[in-house]
């Protein structure tokens, strides 16, 4: 570099060296953020979705019922139904053409996109090579079906019960197990999150809080709900009652058992408390094992999608 002999010192010319190594050093990273970006791969969407349905939805197609609510998590009647009812509602499951006038992914493409990540606890590009959905398509179809079908169906299946449903609770409880009263066993499982902030991670932000996510249980404690009384051994009670272990507070609406049972009557109150409250740690097993993004750690970034 010929004007670096204008230069009166030693420092400016190290000054300008320096300068030019950085330039330099800056242009090789361009180059290569340029040579890294996102190269554009040509899905065939429309073969996939023909395929999806040869395989599954056709006449004559390839794999029973059997096949597909085994590995989709629920019968095909229900998929459709599910599938029907998003494409009707929301713009997102519609198939339309994309700026390029392709036709996009159809309402089918994209629920069993999310069937497969929430079915298998999969990561979000492992469908690509079958049903050609990229992972930030499958990211999106993860959130917008878990969302309207919870926005569509939850008024019909996750309401809070009625008069009528509490004392069939009642009713079933009692005939099943002995507990008069008894509305259900509570409890909580622990649920991964892979992208979990560091400063979190010593707190309870990975738990399912069922007390704080349980309409029915909000609506006792607050005194909202409906009139429940039961009778037992000649006491009337005003709400019923969930079974719990001992990691949950002292609440007259949660019965737990003794931890250290010393009478003979306290020990057989003991055994048949948890002998009953198997029923959700099963419960909990078969979540696990049908819906693996329970079991697995969720590979979302915010916490309020995740719940």
């Amino acid at each position: 570099m010929e004007f670096l002999k204008s230069f009166d010192s030693d420092d400016d010319v190290e000054f300008v060296e320096t300068f030019f190594n950085v330039v330099q050093h800056v242009h090789a990273e361009e180059s290569s953020n340029a040579a890294r970006t996102r190269a554009v791969v040509n899905r065939d969407r429309q073969a996939a979705h023909d395929l999806l349905v040869r395989d599954y939805f056709a006449d004559n197609c390839l794999y029973n019922d059997d096949s597909f609510e085994r590995r989709f998590r629920l019968n095909k009647a229900i998929f459709l139904r599910l599938s029907n009812a998003l494409e009707s509602r929301y713009d997102f499951f519609k198939q339309k053409p994309d700026a390029r006038g392709r036709m996009g992914f159809s309402s089918i493409q994209k629920c069993a996109a999310a069937l497969r990540y929430l079915g298998y606890g999969i990561t979000f590009d492992a469908s690509d090579e079958y049903l050609k959905v990229s992972e930030r398509t499958a990211v999106e179809c993860v959130d917008w079906f878990s969302a309207c079908v919870y926005e569509v169906f939850h008024e019909e299946y996750l309401r809070k019960p009625t008069q009528r449903d509490i004392e069939r609770l009642y009713s079933a409880h009692e005939e099943r197990h002995g507990f008069p009263g008894m509305l259900g066993s509570l409890d909580c499982t622990h649920v991964a999150w892979e992208k979990c902030p560091t400063a979190w991670r010593a707190g309870s932000n990975n738990d399912i809080n069922v007390l704080g996510q349980s309409p029915l249980f909000n609506d006792i404690w607050t005194g909202k709900a409906p009139d429940m009384t039961f009778t037992a051994n000649g006491h009337a009670y005003k709400y019923g009652y969930y079974l719990g272990d001992g990691i949950y507070p002292d609440y007259s609406t949660l019965m737990k058992a003794y931890s250290v049972p010393r009478s003979e009557k306290v020990k057989f109150f003991t055994k048949k408390q948890e002998s009953v409250r198997k029923d959700i740690e099963r419960a909990f097993g078969v979540l696990k094992q049908t819906w693996h993004v329970v079991k697995y750690a969720t590979r979302l970034w915010d916490k309020e999608r995740i719940k």
